[in-house]
């Protein structure tokens, strides 16, 4: 295995940390839970809804619990309204394959098809037709996996699909307008970062190679932006260190283009398409192992970045989500001080704090 770079095991636990969305305190955890990064601190998993504090008078309800605690999973809206939630880690750190859909009308959350195959930090993309895929991720070993597979909410069941070329997990997976999914750099079975990318295509369920990225990454993020262009930003490089580069995919030529890097280098960051079309990135880890505090703001146009208000508490691993009055939700993550966050606050466009 690679060795990778060591600060601290806390330093360490937050490369695994970026789709964490349940809060957890800190414990030990078996290797095999999560391969190649070894032994973790993983904090306390928790399937309740709690209730943080609150800014500028929102609030937090506490809903019914899932029926499987779990991490590292995904969570997708379908076009029912439902959410389905698949994988992730359970409450002995094996990678599940159970599913389960939460019914914002009852509140409630029930029991679907299982995957095909357990797995944890894989990908869930909401396609044109409805369905969902499921691509890649760590497998019950801990180990890349190929495999993929589509959830159809009409019959609640899972389908094996075609499997991608690359073994992946801490990769992207982005719709494209012409309906293929880009499935971008992540993990390898080598436990290195990846510069590969491939594309699905729903139509003939099978994957096809398109053009490397100039910059090997992992734990990075991937938006498609207004004119089409996918923007991947930042991640850990190919010696596990922070990246502040950015580049361009373009789906006509399937090639990769450097755009400008970021201000901050950084992974286990957000990233957030506002309605003026510009792309928000926030938090993450610096390459000192600290959360960053610091936002900065993708113009296409002259392909450069510009530093906006910080978050008012630095943190990795959290959600970013924009409201339907054009502000960002930012929420949990990991805090400097190496523990699960319940914070949470609001970022303005309009005057950019």
């Amino acid at each position: 295995m690679k060795k990778q770079k060591t600060t601290t095991i806390i330093t360490n636990l937050r490369w695994r940390a970026l789709f964490v969305v349940l809060l957890f305190l800190v414990i030990q955890m078996m290797p095999r839970a999560l391969g190649q990064r070894g032994q973790r601190d993983i904090g306390q998993r928790t399937s309740d809804v709690q209730a943080p504090s609150h800014l500028d008078g929102g609030t937090w309800t506490g809903i019914d619990s899932l029926n499987t605690a779990r991490f590292l999973h995904t969570a997708t809206l379908l076009a029912n309204g439902k959410v389905l939630v698949a994988g992730g880690l359970d409450n002995s750190f094996n990678a599940t394959a159970s599913a389960e859909l939460y019914d914002p009308a009852s509140g409630s959350w029930t029991a679907t098809g299982s995957l095909n195959t357990a797995r944890y930090e894989h990908t869930a993309t909401l396609l044109s037709n409805g369905t969902v895929l499921v691509a890649g991720g760590s497998d019950s070993s801990g180990n890349a996996s190929a495999s993929a597979e589509l959830y159809d909410p009409a019959s609640n069941t899972w389908t094996v699909t075609g499997s991608l070329n690359t073994e992946r997990t801490e990769h992207t997976a982005t719709l494209l307008p012409n309906g293929m999914v880009l499935a971008a750099a992540g993990t390898d079975s080598s436990f290195n970062a990846s510069d590969s990318a491939e594309l699905y295509d729903p139509a003939s369920g099978t994957w096809t190679t398109t053009g490397d990225l100039n910059t090997a990454r992992n734990l990075h993020t991937a938006i498609l932006l207004p004119n089409g262009m996918v923007l991947v930003a930042e991640g850990a490089d190919s010696s596990q260190s922070a990246s502040a580069s950015a580049e361009l995919y373009d789906q006509v030529s399937g090639i990769w283009t450097d755009t400008g890097s970021l201000n901050t280098a950084r992974y286990g960051h957000t990233v957030i398409l506002l309605f003026n079309g510009m792309p928000l990135v926030a938090g993450g880890f610096d390459d000192s192992g600290n959360a960053s505090a610091s936002a900065e703001l993708y113009d296409s146009a002259s392909g450069t970045w510009v530093a906006t208000g910080s978050l008012n508490t630095g943190r990795s691993g959290h959600t970013a989500t924009l409201l339907s009055s054009g502000t960002t939700l930012v929420a949990g993550g990991f805090d400097n001080s190496g523990t699960s966050s319940v914070s949470a606050e609001l970022y303005d466009t309009a005057t950019g704090t």
